[in-house]
């Protein structure tokens, strides 16, 4: 499925996915569209025209596979992913930000985010600080 109507939080259209899947299709509504299963935390309406719906190849080679990461949540057509920990913290003008590790993900995702950015991570955040303050006593 093409990314063309989801808003993402990736500061430029260049970082984002350019798709998301793979999706079962459950039915061909007729006219061009489909419905698709999405996952759970996917907020969005779940039929979708063709053009909008490329299909899956199956990969030729060995080393072409990868684990896929778990898709991130769609919440009021925004993309939502989970915060597994953070790592590290620096100063950044005046404001905090956090070395965030993504649930699902390899560590080459991992990001430097905003606290102001972190709106629903903040246990994670406090743990971190709990284990930082036990690192340095």
């Amino acid at each position: 499925m093409e990314n063309k109507n989801i808003h993402s939080n990736q500061p430029s259209k260049k970082l984002d996915n350019k798709r998301y899947g793979p999706f079962k299709i459950l039915k061909d509504i007729g006219s061009g569209a489909f419905e698709l299963e999405l996952p759970e935390g996917w907020m969005i309406h779940n039929v979708f025209n063709e053009d909008l719906l490329t299909r899956c190849m199956e990969l030729k080679f060995q080393g072409q596979h990868k684990d896929l990461a778990p898709l991130p949540m769609i919440i009021n057509e925004e993309e939502e992913y989970e915060v597994e920990e953070v790592q590290k913290h620096r100063t950044r003008g005046w404001e905090m930000q956090y070395l965030v590790h993504w649930k699902g993900y390899e560590d080459e995702h991992d990001q430097w985010i905003a606290e102001s950015g972190l709106p629903h991570a903040k246990q994670a955040i406090e743990d971190y600080w709990a284990g930082y303050s036990r690192q340095n006593l």
